[in-house]
């Protein structure tokens, strides 16, 4: 890979970094008026899962062949946000993911990403259990992702995602136009209720 591409690659990561911090402070100032005066709570980062994978049990086989620093390090995730019912103490886990899409003007080509695979972690069963208790909720998924940018209106990513949360609809969210009033109408209809 040449320099000028490692270059480019870096700007990349940098200018989708900080389109990303825009909507993460978006989402913020959204929530932060929404839940003013509630007994609903806007967690930034939240740190439940920074180090769940460091101790995680491994089959002896497993746990005989890998590497051992003899250090202790940190191996985990952090959420974008979570919002807490104080009341009751649950939480729902929320990811933001900006991602580019196949849109007018724009070729097909436009729409690769993964940015909304990188959500996936999500629903596997390891992690759903423990999101489940950390959570403490068991009818809904316990995780809520906002999609923003072009992917929301991309034909493939939109009904991939649709596929993929199946019957759980109310679990993803495609933040078009930043539009706050549905955003956080969609929060008040299909997730409050499962915090309380």
């Amino acid at each position: 890979m040449s320099s000028s591409h490692l270059r480019l690659r870096e700007n990349w990561q940098t200018f989708s970094g900080n389109l990303a911090s825009v909507a993460e402070q978006n989402f913020a100032d959204v929530f932060n008026k929404l839940l003013a005066d509630t007994d609903y709570v806007l967690n930034t980062s939240p740190r439940d899962f920074a180090n769940i994978y460091y101790d995680y049990p491994l089959l002896d086989r497993d746990e005989e062949q890998i590497y051992d620093p003899q250090i202790e390090y940190r191996h985990g995730f952090v959420p974008d946000f979570s919002i807490t019912n104080t009341t009751t103490d649950k939480h729902i886990y929320i990811e933001l993911k900006r991602q580019d899409g196949w849109v007018e003007g724009k070729p097909r080509s436009a729409g690769r990403g993964n940015a909304h695979e990188r959500c996936c972690k999500y629903f596997t069963p390891g992690l759903m259990k423990i999101l489940r208790e950390q959570s403490r909720i068991q009818n809904i998924l316990p995780f809520w992702i906002v999609f923003i940018g072009d992917i929301t209106r991309d034909p493939c990513r939109v009904r991939e995602i649709t596929c993929w949360f199946d019957e759980y609809t109310n679990n993803f969210f495609f933040w078009r136009n930043n539009n706050s009033n549905l955003l956080g109408l969609h929060f008040i209809q299909h997730i409050a209720p499962h915090l309380d």
